[in-house]
């Protein structure tokens, strides 16, 4: 395929290392982000987020002209689509919000031109795509003059760079000449399969990829709140059942988090409520999880504060959504620190991958134990790994909920 002008709309978690790797790929590149702080820092080389060779692709693409960023969509051969698909947050079942993703449409139909490539990357509910293309059609765009696919992005945070090439591919045309025009444009970057079908069905492969983790992270936050009713120490219980040949049980946590296991399941479950019981009870478990942890803290403040008689001080380890990444979108953790602090209790937050909180007050690690009457573990991060050989935890009150073995 010749290589073309790829225009990217959004420039967070995907769409800035999708920018960069196709620079790197010799694809002149126009990155849009409505923030202009965003895009002046990517036009200087640098970036706004932490993800590991991020910052050399990106430094790489801007020196050598190959990525541009702006505001505003530029005229490209190629538009991808990567903005945040997030959900109303209202009584009963949340319902997904797709309008920034029609606004994304919105601001390029009057660049679109005869056999462009408009793809949507964004996890989305199923239509979502058919829904995208009403945007653009009119007298002068039919949709067969128009490649429109859908493709999901399948990478792991703290791995993008690695997983947008190695790892296999979905596209899921609205056209069969959409389908393979889109998969011919993966295939010029992507080492891993790129695997064609249409787009309802690479949408639903999405979602349930992401409902599947959903409901396993579910069985072992329920089996953690089982085992803490029953005395048992579940970590060494998942240990111990995890040497059956056929088992392999996953490690609870604070909850779920992250921009897609914590919202796509919603997606499923607002389409077709009546048959979507286990993956909105597996959403429902991981929710309710978080706030079992918030209680747990606040039965170990108030104990504290009673053998004390004065106001403890809680510090939170941990507060992005996943060990080492500084992606707090969704975090279980700065949920729990956010409704403590909310509640009155002094809340003090150690996170290693960011350097301030518009609401919570950050600090160093040794300082804030040094300070701390109880600790609240929230995110398994590296640094925090090793403390229990330190001896800095002695004689603390440590509430574990990462399984550090403190």
């Amino acid at each position: 395929m010749q290589k073309k002008s790829v225009c990217i709309i959004g420039l967070g978690y995907i769409g800035l290392p999708t920018a960069a790797l196709l620079a790197s790929n010799g694809y002149e590149v126009i990155g849009v982000d409505v923030n202009q702080q965003v895009v002046d820092t990517i036009n200087q080389g640098r970036t706004h987020i932490l993800e590991p060779d991020l910052d050399a692709y990106v430094r790489s693409a801007v020196a050598n002209g190959k990525l541009k960023a702006f505001t505003r969509p530029q005229v490209a051969d190629i538009y991808i689509i990567c903005v945040p698909t997030p959900f109303h947050k209202s009584a009963g079942i949340p319902q997904p919000n797709i309008d920034y993703v029609l606004a994304a449409a919105d601001s390029i139909k009057g660049l679109v031109k005869a056999d462009d490539l408009i793809i949507l990357e964004s996890t989305s509910p199923v239509g979502t795509t058919e829904k995208l293309s009403h945007v653009f059609m009119n007298s002068e765009n039919e949709l067969d003059k128009l490649n429109i696919a859908y493709c999901p992005e399948r990478v792991l945070p703290g791995k993008i760079m690695v997983e947008l090439v190695e790892n296999d591919r979905i596209v899921g045309g609205l056209t069969d000449r959409a389908t393979k025009s889109v998969s011919d444009f993966y295939r010029t970057f992507v080492r891993g399969a790129v695997l064609e079908t249409n787009a309802p069905t690479a949408e639903m492969c999405k979602l349930a990829e992401n409902s599947y983790r959903d409901v396993n992270i579910a069985f072992a936050n329920e089996l953690s709140l089982l085992s803490a009713n029953a005395g048992v120490d579940v970590w060494r219980l998942i240990e111990l059942a995890n040497r059956h040949p056929r088992v392999n049980i996953l490690q609870p946590g604070t909850g779920v988090g992250g921009h897609c296991i914590a919202v796509d399941p919603w997606f499923i479950v607002a389409r077709d409520p009546e048959n979507a019981k286990l993956i909105r009870t597996a959403r429902e478990v991981n929710d309710y999880k978080t706030d079992w942890v918030i209680n747990q803290i606040k039965e170990a403040l108030n104990k504290v504060e009673d053998e004390l008689s004065r106001k403890a001080k809680l510090v939170c380890l941990g507060l992005s959504f996943k060990p080492d990444i500084d992606d707090l979108r969704e975090s279980p953790a700065i949920h729990v620190a956010l409704s403590l602090q909310m509640q009155g209790y002094r809340v003090l937050a150690v996170e290693p991958n960011i350097s301030s909180h518009d609401l919570l007050e950050l600090a160093d690690l040794d300082d804030a134990l040094i300070s701390a009457d109880v600790i609240a573990v929230l995110v398994r991060h590296k640094e925090f790994v090793q403390l229990e050989k330190t001896g800095s935890l002695k004689n603390r009150y440590v509430l574990d909920f990462c399984g550090l073995n403190l």
